[in-house]
């Protein structure tokens, strides 16, 4: 049996007392430390208010990326980003239907479409004009819906670029988010006005089905010339023969030619249908022989104009000079009456 410790009655009655009285007042570190800052933190100024309220707000995106319509993050608002860059740098663009082409057939294809661009851009230089415009050059295949939004986007609302100019920090940044809104291709705004537009375009029957898009850095008739005798040949823009470039009529780029059509085109913000995209393909010289067409027709109106208004006076001063002869004639005296 274990020893027993004496304790008195009365230590035992001043220790239970003291435990109940502490678990009564028991408070825990977070409350304390809590009501401690509530008691000894100071109520702000009025000043401070003031110069929170007028601080600009804090920007929830980095500078480089503007407010966006959708989450910028996904891959159809950078596809339709794309597309946008895409149209405003290509005056010149050519719309193809496709009908599941396959990965060795576009290879072959482009093989052949870039070999073409590259004999129009030497064929050029030799003449001394320097450009690089088959390089530049893309077939690409584009998701439609995307691209008729893009489209739409591009032709119906305008960026509103504006002049730097200098101002405060807190300036700029109160009206960072305005200016990107007017910029932006995936603005809200860009949406709306897209959206809201009544006016056609033009390529709206083409933008259906799968489509392939051929754009040009310029408006080049040569190599428009030399793009649709490879990738939609006709009597017009007759196809390579099989002796100077026995490439062209392999299986694969054969069979990947069958399944392309040529749609339409958009030059310079104008549509065209297929005999207009073979029309601009069809104008010798290219630029400067529409020039020098357009040079000589204005010249001819203007011997036209010139010949006509001098035939008037022309006719009248042979007229009054033939009524002179005739009454000099009346007025001289005749020989048999002397």
């Amino acid at each position: 049996m274990s020893p027993r410790i004496p304790i008195s009655t009365r230590q035992l009655s001043r220790s239970s007392s003291a435990a109940h009285q502490s678990a009564q007042n028991y408070v825990c570190g977070q409350c304390r430390r809590a009501s401690v800052v509530a008691a000894t933190t100071p109520a702000a100024p009025i000043e401070a208010d003031l110069r929170h309220a007028a601080a600009p707000p804090v920007m929830r995106r980095p500078s480089t990326q503007p407010p966006s319509h959708k989450p910028p993050e996904f891959r159809k608002s950078q596809l339709h980003r794309q597309y946008q860059s895409l149209l405003r740098a290509s005056p010149l663009m050519i719309v193809f239907q496709h009908n599941n082409l396959k990965s060795t057939e576009f290879m072959g294809i482009r093989r052949e479409l870039a070999a073409a661009l590259r004999k129009v851009d030497e064929e050029l230089a030799k003449n001394g004009n320097v450009g690089n415009v088959g390089a530049d050059a893309k077939l690409q295949v584009v998701q439609t819906g995307i691209f008729a939004s893009a489209l739409k986007v591009v032709e119906f609302w305008t960026p509103q670029f504006e002049a730097e100019s200098q101002h405060s920090a807190a300036a700029e940044a109160l009206e960072h988010t305005q200016k990107l809104q007017t910029v932006s291709g995936l603005s809200s705004e860009a949406y709306k006005a897209a959206k809201s537009q009544k006016k056609k375009h033009g390529l709206e029957p083409l933008l259906s089905g799968p489509l392939a898009v051929l754009t040009l850095p310029t408006v080049s008739p040569q190599h428009l010339k030399a793009a649709l005798s490879i990738l939609a040949p006709s009597p017009e823009f007759p196809a390579p023969k099989r002796r100077t470039n026995p490439s062209y009529y392999d299986a694969a780029v054969q069979n990947g030619l069958q399944k392309l059509m040529l749609l339409g085109a958009r030059v310079e913000g104008k549509a065209f249908d297929m005999e207009g995209a073979r029309w601009v393909g069809s104008i010798e010289g290219g630029l400067e022989g529409l020039r020098g067409q357009l040079v000589a027709m204005l010249q001819g109106f203007g011997a036209g104009i010139t010949s006509a208004l001098s035939a008037a006076s022309t006719n009248l001063y042979l007229t009054m000079e033939s009524r002179k002869t005739m009454l000099e004639e009346e007025g001289k005296p005749k020989t048999g009456d002397s």
